[in-house]
């Protein structure tokens, strides 16, 4: 059943916009690209320190860009439009479509590397004496193909968004969400059961804070917004879809604890297996396709294994994929009056149109490298993304609900509706002080150590 208002779709009941937000949350961040970080840094210390920032920064701010949805019933850019009229905070909500409008552009390209992985497994994990680097490499180097597997999954993209938001984005992700539980759990059993995975449980579980460094700082504190989808508007979008008499302090948790837990559940599948047999942890965004395959090459059942994993890998992808597509796609239902299959196949193009330079960055754009990072054109599009729009966004949508807006506005939209518990003082301290403070000393630190350094 569509509930609406004005003719704005609402989510059909509250575990629907749980399980959608948590599968906007819970993506390739979790499964691919918390490991791969956690990892480059060093293991549990990083653990540590993204735990603190979904803690003092994540929660609150998703029950931040929430509340600014719920109340206005807008998208991002006429959210900060209703709410902050004749003023050019909208332009924060601008920022965050763009932001997701990039991530996206992007995100396609890895999303369809687990897409093409699914069947490529089954090679690495049946062909002997095979080079699991070279498949990798031969894959994104490779002109046409990377970009097929890139259409392919943009048009399940497009397909679940042009559906609607319940006969859509809720259906998909009611679906999609327990059976990646499933699969996720079925892997970490696999993984710590095999001879020797107790070192990797141990560097995994273990912190060492000798190595932490400024931009291990920014890498945990991007590593929450990317994971949690915020400062793209992914929360404002989806809170427009709440009505007014659906809570947010406890839907909000639950999501932000579910996506904490795919994360480090993510991290269990994975470190002990790679320790078990040998490989290091520290691969970068190769762990997932050159390190893992090589796992499942050497595990009894592994190729079984192998295919569990790049499925779950895929469903992960496409349900964050969903929630991007979904805010740029509603930016033009609510600003331009579109409907909604015109918006959702425009934008799918244009968005995969214009990820297609980051597919090629490891062929036909290879020699591409921006000044000071020293990286690929998709790795640059994820250091921009991540490292400077994402906290920006964040900061700035703090600083709007709890200065501009105000913050006893913002306490009052939030508790509507709410029996379990409320938010209140400790909430207003954080959004007002605490998460604009950490982001910027944060961002400073990883800016430093990136470039001046």
């Amino acid at each position: 059943m569509i509930n609406s208002s004005k003719g704005r779709e609402h989510w059909a009941n509250r575990v629907g916009f749980i399980l959608a937000a948590a599968g906007s949350a819970v993506g390739l961040g979790n499964i691919w690209r918390f490991p791969y970080m956690t990892g480059e840094h060093g293991g549990a210390a990083f653990i540590v320190i993204y735990l603190i920032a979904i803690l003092l920064i994540g929660y609150p701010l998703v029950v931040n860009e929430t509340i600014l949805g719920r109340a206005s019933q807008k998208s991002p850019v006429g959210a900060f439009k209703a709410l902050a009229p004749n003023s050019p905070w909208w332009l924060v909500g601008a920022l965050g479509v763009f932001t997701g409008f990039v991530i996206l552009s992007y995100y396609i390209v890895v999303a369809g590397w687990s897409f093409a992985y699914i069947y490529k497994v089954i090679i690495a994990t049946t062909t002997q004496g095979i080079d699991h680097a070279q498949v990798f490499k031969g894959h994104i180097t490779s002109v046409w193909e990377p970009i097929i597997w890139q259409a392919v999954f943009m048009l399940f993209t497009i397909s679940i968004i042009a559906s609607g938001v319940v006969n859509g984005i809720q259906r998909w992700s009611t679906i999609l969400m327990p059976i990646l539980f499933l699969l996720l759990i079925v892997l970490i059993i696999r993984g710590i059961s095999l001879p020797g995975a107790g070192a990797g449980l141990t560097y995994y579980l273990k912190p060492d804070f000798s190595e932490v460094t400024g931009r291990t700082l920014l890498g945990a504190i991007s590593q929450a917004f990317f994971s949690l989808s915020l400062g793209m508007g992914v929360f404002i979008t989806y809170g427009s879809y709440l009505k007014r008499k659906d809570e947010i302090p406890v839907s909000t948790a639950t999501i932000v604890g579910l996506d904490t837990i795919v994360a480090l559940l993510a991290g269990f599948a994975i470190f002990p297996a790679v320790f078990a047999l040998g490989f290091a942890p520290g691969a970068g965004p190769g762990l997932v396709f050159i390190t893992l395959p090589a796992v499942f090459a050497q595990m009894p059942f592994g190729l079984i294994f192998g295919v569990l994993f790049f499925v779950l890998l895929g469903i992960a992808a496409l349900t964050s994929a969903i929630s991007l597509l979904e805010v740029v796609s509603a930016w033009l239902i609510d600003e331009k009056g579109w409907e909604r299959k015109k918006a959702a196949v425009l934008m799918g193009l244009v968005i995969f149109v214009v990820g297609i330079p980051a597919s090629l960055g490891y062929s036909v754009f290879s020699d591409f490298s921006f000044p000071g990072l020293k990286t690929d054109l998709l790795d640059t599009y994820d250091w921009f993304a991540n490292s400077i729009f994402l906290p920006l966004g964040g900061l700035l949508s703090a600083i709007f609900v709890g200065y501009v807006w105000g913050a006893k506005k913002a306490v009052n939209e939030a508790n509507r509706g709410s029996s379990l518990f409320t938010i209140g003082k400790v909430w207003v301290f954080l959004i007002r002080y605490v998460v604009p403070v950490m982001i910027v000393v944060i961002m400073a630190a990883g800016i430093y150590d990136t470039f001046i350094k």
